[in-house]
C-alpha cells in the first residue's frame, strides 16, 4: 500500500487555489487539432499524459473528442487524478444529463425515441423509475446468476479446447467471450437461448452493429496512417445514422418484447412505466450496460491474470481448489467470499483497466475541486471529465501503479478499495437511485470471480498473447494446461 494512500484531501484553506492551466485553442481548429492528435498523433493515454506534464497538473483544460460536427461543445476540465476523479459521483454537483457517452449524445432514435436510464440525471422522475426496477430484476434473479453463469462457462471453455485442438497456439478468446457473454445475458432477462427466437444465430452480430454505430465517434480502428483522413471524416465529423441499423435493433427490440412479456406486465402495473419505453430500457441495459461491460472487462481480467505467470496461477488454483473442496465441491456466494486472492485479482484487473474509462459530468454550479496538491474553481456549466486509467493508476495511491499485483486488495489492501471507481463510484459504496453507479456492480464483481474458479478447477495454468482493441484489449490463448487428474 502506498504510503499516501490513506490519507484524504486536504480542506481547501490548505491547498492554494490556482487558476485551471491549459485552453481550448481557436474556436473550431482547436478541437480538430485536439481530436487529430488524441486519435492519430498521440494516441489517448499519451495525449493525456503529455498534457499532463505540460501543465503540471492532473487538472486542465482541453478538447475532448468527437468535437465538430458531433459535439456542440468538446470543452472539458478534466479530473485525472484519485482525490479530484470522485467529484463525477457527486450528483448534487454535477448534472449527468445526456452525458453519459461524453459530450455528444447519439439520436434517440437508437433507442426507440426514449432517453434511456444511462442519460438520466438521477434529479429525473423516471431514472428513479427505471433503477427501481432494475434493482428489482436483479434481485428476483440471484439465484440464477452463478448456476446459470458456470453453464455458460461450461460452453466457452469446451469450445475453447476445440479451438486450441483445432490451431494450437490461436484460440482467440474475445470472439467465444462474447458469444457466452451474449447468450447468458439473454438467458439472465429473457429466460431462453438467443437462438431459440427470431434472433437465430444472429444476435450478437446485431447487437455489435449497434453498439458500434453508437460508439464509433469515441475509436479509432487503427487502420494504416493513410487511411487516417477518411476515417476521422466517417467516424468523427458526422453521426452516423439511426437507419444503419433500424431493422437489426428493432429484431433485437421484438425478441425482447417477445421473451420478456411477464416481466414487462410487471413493470407497467407495478412501477407504472410504458411497455414499450420498459422494454427499450430493458434492451439498452442488457445490451449496452451489461454484454458491453463484459465485452471489455472478461477479455480484460483474463489477460493481466494470463501475463501474470504460474506463481499467480498456481496460488489461485490452490487457494480456489482448496475452498470448493472445503464446501463439499459446492460453488456458492459463501465459498466465493472465501477466496481473497480471487477477489483481489478481479479489483486489480477492473483497477487497471477499467472496461469503462471515461466519466463526464457537468457542475451544477460554482465549485472548487481539489487535487493532491491544489485546489481549481470551476464555473457552473462546465463540464468535467475524468478518464479512468489515470486515476485508478494514481503513484500517490497505489504503489507500482502501472504493474499488475494480483495480492494488492489482500488484507489491509482492501482499504484501498475505495479508491476503485469502475463502476462510476467507489467500490465500498453501493449503487442506489440517487446516484449513476451501475446497478449491476456486484454482478460484473461476481461473475468475473466464477470465471476465474471455473478456469483454475479445469486448467493449472495458461498463457496468452493480448493486443489492442478499438474498446479494450484482445486476448488469444497460445496454451492450456488441464488439471492433473480433470
Amino acid at each position: 500500500m502506498s504510503a499516501n494512500s490513506s490519507s484524504s484531501s486536504s480542506s481547501s484553506a490548505k491547498l492554494p487555489l490556482k487558476p485551471i492551466p491549459g485552453n481550448y485553442g481557436l474556436p473550431f481548429i482547436g478541437p480538430i487539432k485536439d481530436r487529430l492528435d488524441y486519435f492519430y498523433n498521440q494516441g489517448q493515454e499519451m495525449f493525456f499524459r503529455t498534457r499532463i506534464e505540460k501543465h503540471q497538473s492532473t487538472v486542465f483544460r482541453t478538447n475532448m473528442p468527437p468535437g465538430p460536427f458531433i459535439s456542440s461543445n468538446p470543452r472539458v476540465v478534466t479530473v485525472f487524478d484519485a482525490i479530484s476523479f470522485p467529484i463525477l459521483f457527486d450528483t448534487s454537483k454535477v448534472e449527468k444529463l445526456n452525458v453519459f457517452e461524453g459530450t455528444y449524445m447519439p439520436s434517440k432514435s437508437f433507442t426507440g425515441g426514449y432517453r434511456v436510464c444511462a442519460y438520466l440525471d438521477p434529479s429525473e422522475p423516471n431514472h428513479t423509475l427505471l433503477k427501481r426496477w432494475f434493482f428489482s430484476l436483479l434481485a428476483a434473479r440471484h439465484h440464477s446468476f452463478i448456476p446459470l453463469f458456470r453453464n455458460s462457462l461450461s460452453e466457452l471453455f469446451v469450445n475453447l479446447e476445440d479451438k486450441l485442438s483445432d490451431k494450437p497456439g490461436e484460440a482467440y478468446f474475445n470472439t467465444l467471450s462474447e458469444q457466452m457473454s451474449f447468450n447468458f445475458v439473454f438467458r439472465l432477462f429473457c429466460d431462453r437461448n438467443p437462438s431459440d427466437t427470431k434472433l437465430g444465430s444472429d444476435g450478437l452480430n446485431l447487437l455489435d452493429t449497434w453498439l458500434f454505430v453508437q460508439l464509433a465517434p469515441l475509436m479509432t480502428l487503427g487502420l494504416s496512417k493513410w487511411l487516417n483522413g477518411l476515417e476521422d471524416l466517417l467516424l468523427h465529423t458526422f453521426p452516423l445514422p439511426s437507419f444503419l441499423v433500424k431493422s437489426g435493433y428493432k429484431k433485437l427490440y421484438g425478441a425482447f418484447y417477445e421473451s420478456t412479456k411477464p416481466v414487462l406486465d410487471e413493470v407497467v402495473e407495478v412501477f407504472g412505466l410504458k411497455r414499450d419505453e420498459a422494454c427499450h430500457n430493458l434492451l439498452y441495459m442488457a445490451g449496452f450496460n451489461t454484454y458491453a461491460g463484459m465485452k471489455t472487462a472478461f477479455p480484460g481480467l483474463i489477460k493481466w491474470v494470463g501475463l501474470a505467470g504460474e506463481k499467480l496461477h498456481r496460488q489461485l488454483a490452490d487457494e480456489i481448489r482448496t475452498v470448493v473442496r472445503d464446501e463439499g465441491g459446492k460453488i456458492t456466494l459463501s465459498a466465493l467470499n472465501k477466496m481473497t486472492l480471487t477477489k483481489s485479482v478481479v479489483y486489480e484487473a477492473l483497477r487497471i483497466e477499467p472496461p469503462v474509462p471515461y466519466q463526464y459530468g457537468k457542475a451544477k454550479e460554482d465549485l472548487v475541486v481539489e487535487s493532491h496538491d491544489a485546489a481549481f474553481e470551476i464555473k457552473k456549466g462546465e463540464m468535467i471529465f475524468g478518464y479512468q486509467p489515470l486515476a485508478t493508476k494514481d503513484p500517490k495511491i497505489f504503489d507500482n501503479p502501472e504493474e499488475f499485483v494480483g495480492h494488492r486488495f489482500v488484507g489491509e489492501g482492501e482499504k484501498l478499495l475505495k479508491y476503485l471507481y469502475w463502476s462510476n463510484g467507489r467500490e465500498t459504496e453501493d449503487p442506489t437511485v440517487d446516484n449513476k453507479q451501475c446497478p449491476g456492480k456486484d454482478l460484473v464483481v461476481l461473475l468475473s470471480r466464477v470465471m476465474l474458479v471455473e478456469l483454475f478447477i479445469r486448467y493449472d495454468t495458461f498463457t496468452v498473447e493480448a493486443g489492442r482493441l478499438p474498446l479494450g484489449s484482445s486476448v488469444t490463448f497460445k496454451s492450456l494446461t488441464k488439471a492433473t487428474g480433470s
